[in-house]
């Protein structure tokens, strides 16, 4: 799967690369200090656009509730590098609260950096309202946010059965039609991740085909790995004999 570092090679002309790009995941213990909360609190209030996005860049790094209805203002602040800074720090705070406000933010911002931030904190919101404006992304952005759309809507498997089945088509859609290698590479790898909450139906076998395609056709090795390691992943026995069936052929 393709991540962020790889965003500044699809949209150069666009000048995707965020500051805020290679942030660290979230830990336990870490061996800085963390920002002080209250005091970042109080500067995302604060009449300099630096300072607020400074504060806002805190939250990336540390959970604080309170901050989160502060964050949502921010997503409409008029310093782009303010509104993705909200962004990713609402994807490190998601909150329930935050869905509708991502969601109108990612229809209307025309920062590409910002909408890749806003689909990224509605991936980690794991809410179902979040399903069409992520495939329409995923069908109509520019490919750095199609790309994380469909990172984002991997993470579709912990919200229930009716959203795992509605994130498949467009994955599917964009695995065999999308331009860009790096986009059919991610949605290969979240297909996998949707098929495993999949039963054995006419769904699951539909994406499973899509798979076994990619893997067997895509011009693209990158794609065709990750497709292939979907099929591993899932287990399924059409696509581990294929595998093994091209392998023994000496296909690679």
């Amino acid at each position: 799967m393709y991540d962020e570092e790889d965003i500044n090679l699809l949209d150069n002309e666009d000048d995707l690369e965020s500051p805020l790009d290679h942030i660290e995941p979230l830990t336990d213990e870490s061996e800085t200090a963390k920002p002080d909360p209250v005091a970042m609190l109080a500067l995302l209030a604060d009449p300099q656009p630096q300072q607020r996005m400074l504060a806002a860049r805190a939250f990336c790094d540390i959970q604080y509730e309170p901050a989160i209805p502060h964050l949502i203002t921010l997503l409409t602040d008029t310093c782009p590098l303010v509104r993705v800074s909200a962004a990713y720090a609402l994807g490190r705070n998601p909150s329930p609260d935050a869905v509708e406000p991502l969601i109108n933010q990612l229809k209307r911002d025309l920062n590409g950096y910002v909408r890749k931030g806003v689909v990224w904190a509605l991936g980690n919101c794991r809410d179902r309202r979040s399903l069409i404006p992520l495939t329409h992304a995923l069908r109509t952005d520019i490919s750095a946010v199609r790309l994380w759309s469909a990172s984002a809507l991997a993470q579709m498997t912990t919200v229930g059965y009716e959203t795992v089945v509605g994130a498949i088509p467009p994955l599917i859609e964009a695995l065999v039609q999308d331009p860009i290698p790096a986009v059919r590479s991610n949605s290969a790898w979240a297909i996998g991740q949707l098929c495993k909450e999949l039963p054995s139906n006419v769904v699951y076998a539909t994406a499973i085909d899509a798979l076994i395609q990619a893997f067997a056709e895509d011009k693209d090795l990158g794609v065709r790995e990750d497709a292939k390691a979907s099929l591993l992943g899932v287990g399924d026995p059409r696509g581990l004999q294929l595998i093994e069936t091209l392998e023994k052929e000496g296909w690679f």
